[in-house]
C-alpha cells in the first residue's frame, strides 16, 4: 500500500511523452522536432495572448541517426576536415543548424536524446537543464562501473577530466525559446570513433573523444542503456514516462 508521500510524489510528477525514432536521417528528425517544439511554443503564446490555459505537452526523444555532421551556431565551419568529395566517401551529411555550440557527429550506435520540454514545468534554468541531462548520462555509466565527471568551462560528460588523458563521451547542445528545449545530448555507446577523426569535436581540438564499447573493450545492449538512462531521466527531472 502506498504511503501519501509516495502517492504526492507520484501526483507531483510531470507526464512526458517518451518517443523512440530509431535509426533516422538528421533531416527528418530535424522536422519532427521543429513541429513539435514548433507547436509547444505557439501553444504557450497563445495561453499568454488570449489568457487561456490550455497545458503544454512535454516529450523526451531518443534516436541514432545515420552519419551526419552538424554545426551549431557558434560554430566554426573549418571544424569539419572533409570536403563534399570526402563527405560522399563518408557516406556523411553535413546540416549547419540552430542549437548552441560547435560541430559534432551522430551515427548508428550513438543515443540522441532530444528533450523537448516545457521548462515551466520543471524548472526555468537553462545551466541547471544542462547539468541535470549531464547527470543522467554520469549515473547511467556508474552503472557500468565507469566513473565520469564535468570538465570545468565545457558542457557534456567526460572521463579523466582532472588530467590529460581526459575525454569527451557525450556531447550537449540544445535551443531555447520562451523556456521550451530543443536538441539535446549525443551518448557515445557503440558508435564508430573513427568519424571523429574528420572534425574537431566541439571544436577542440586537444581532447579525445571516447565511447562505451572502448570503456569496457566490449559492445554493450544499447537497449538496455538506453532503459537505463530514461530512468535516470525521469528520476532527475521527477517526470512520469507515458
Amino acid at each position: 500500500m502506498e504511503n501519501k508521500d509516495t502517492a504526492q510524489d507520484l501526483a507531483n510528477e510531470v507526464k512526458v511523452k517518451f518517443l523512440d525514432w530509431g535509426l533516422i536521417d538528421y533531416q527528418e528528425a530535424w522536422d519532427k522536432q521543429e513541429e513539435l517544439f514548433g507547436q509547444t511554443v505557439a501553444l504557450k503564446t497563445r495561453n499568454r495572448t488570449e489568457a487561456t490555459a490550455i497545458p503544454t505537452p512535454d516529450y523526451l526523444v531518443f534516436c541514432e541517426h545515420k552519419h551526419v555532421y552538424t554545426l551549431g551556431k557558434s560554430g566554426h565551419p573549418e571544424n569539419l576536415l572533409l570536403d563534399e568529395e570526402g563527405l560522399k566517401a563518408k557516406e556523411a551529411t553535413y546540416y549547419k543548424i540552430n542549437r548552441g555550440g560547435d560541430i559534432t557527429y551522430h551515427g548508428p550506435g550513438q543515443i540522441v536524446g532530444y528533450p523537448i520540454l516545457d521548462l515551466d514545468h520543471f524548472f526555468t534554468d537553462i545551466h541547471l537543464y544542462l547539468r541535470t541531462l549531464e547527470e543522467a548520462v554520469i549515473l547511467t555509466l556508474a552503472d557500468y562501473g565507469i566513473e565520469a565527471g564535468r570538465y570545468p568551462g565545457y558542457t557534456g560528460v567526460w572521463l579523466d577530466a582532472d588530467n590529460n588523458k581526459a575525454r569527451k563521451i557525450c556531447a550537449m547542445g540544445v535551443r531555447c525559446s520562451r523556456w521550451v528545449t530543443m536538441h539535446g545530448f549525443a551518448f557515445n555507446v557503440n558508435v564508430n570513433l573513427d568519424y571523429f577523426k574528420n572534425i574537431v569535436p566541439c571544436g577542440i581540438d586537444d581532447k579525445d573523444v571516447t565511447s562505451l564499447q572502448r570503456e569496457l573493450g566490449r559492445e554493450v545492449d544499447i537497449a538496455e542503456v538506453k532503459e537505463k538512462l530514461k530512468g535516470h531521466i525521469a528520476s532527475l527531472f521527477k517526470m512520469e514516462l507515458v
